[in-house]
């Protein structure tokens, strides 16, 4: 006997991946059901071999149903997700809205599974913020052996980390450099994206990091270990999928950089591709539609006692968001739901 689920935004970017990961990795599907807003109501989707036609969410009953991945952003999820969770379904949301919240678990697979029995306070489980979740697929096995003192993170992230309108004003800027004629306005960000960095991704906060600088130092002490010590800056780059990001880890006892990466390779989740040699690394582009976190340009720190440096790069609409998901689906049905 497989499970009745429930996807939720199943139009957008991420609720279209979540159907591709479920079909992809055969998690045990009996019935599904897939949900968007009264606008794109009727809109057809793509699950495995089926068409599926979406419903209301604003309607849906949800008893009988046993999980809920939630794409739908904080405003509807905070309408939703309670009447969901307090008909029985257990919701696994994407959004930020529960993240931060000590009811409610907040999962990577890799690194804190055993966490996903918390969900039983409010019915809910938490997916992480994309940028953060990569990240601490990599800490976390380094941090087993030689515990972080403190990490240096620069990103760069991908369009699609803001959506559908995020990639189609790359994909008009970009043209519109190419034909003089016609100007794209910045309207999803607050200045051009062609052919630019942003140092900027969400809203500035009063010391002046942004939110989403904010949500990477404060998962990844819910995730991995409140006494890790972590500073941020987090830029939006012209690039469609895949975030990329340089780290720098200060640790307690020393690790000596081949120790990493042989500790890395044997970490799951995790694919090390790190010669020395003209493009013996992972870009961006070649992750793409790839499950692992990919790990390159690992090397000693000679600045500090205790240092590591390292360059991680994911598919964002994968391991930062859907197919992490669907991990915490499957961890929730071994350990608890115990189906298929």
């Amino acid at each position: 006997m497989g499970y009745k689920v429930v996807v939720a935004g199943a139009t957008g970017n991420v609720g279209r991946e979540m159907l591709n990961i479920l079909a992809e990795r055969e998690f045990p599907v009996d019935e599904i059901a897939v949900l968007a807003s009264r606008k794109s109501l009727g809109t057809e989707v793509s699950f495995g071999d089926k068409t599926l036609k979406t419903q209301d969410l604003a309607t849906f009953d949800f008893t009988g149903w046993d999980i809920a991945l939630f794409a739908v952003g904080s405003g509807p999820t905070k309408e939703f997700a309670p009447k969901a969770a307090a008909s029985g379904c257990v919701v696994i949301d994407n959004s930020s809205l529960y993240r931060y919240d000590p009811d409610v678990p907040l999962i990577v697979p890799e690194v804190n599974a055993d966490a996903v029995l918390g969900y039983t306070k409010k019915n809910i489980i938490a997916n992480p913020n994309c940028s953060t979740a990569q990240m601490v697929v990599a800490l976390k096995p380094l941090h087993d052996r030689a515990k972080i003192k403190r990490v240096v993170v620069s990103t760069y992230q991908s369009v699609s980390g803001s959506g559908k309108e995020g990639m189609d004003e790359l994909w008009d800027q970009t043209k519109a450099v190419y034909n003089p004629v016609s100007e794209v306005p910045p309207k999803k960000y607050p200045k051009e994206i062609a052919f630019n960095v942003i140092p900027h991704i969400d809203v500035f906060m009063e010391d002046g990091s942004t939110k989403e600088e904010w949500k990477m130092v404060a998962e990844t002490k819910k995730i991995v270990d409140p006494s890790i010590k972590l500073t941020a800056t987090c830029v939006r780059v012209p690039v469609f999928v895949g975030h990329s990001e340089a780290i720098n880890i200060e640790f307690e006892d020393f690790l000596d950089e081949d120790e990493a990466r042989d500790i890395l390779r044997e970490a799951p989740g995790i694919m090390v591709v790190d010669k020395r040699e003209d493009g013996g690394y992972i870009t961006p582009k070649e992750c793409v539609g790839d499950f692992a976190t990919f790990i390159s340009r690992i090397r000693q720190d000679p600045t500090i006692e205790n240092g590591l440096n390292l360059w991680c790069v994911s598919d964002n609409l994968r391991k930062g968001a859907a197919l992490n998901a669907v991990q915490i689906a499957e961890v929730l049905g071994q350990k608890a739901l115990k189906k298929g």
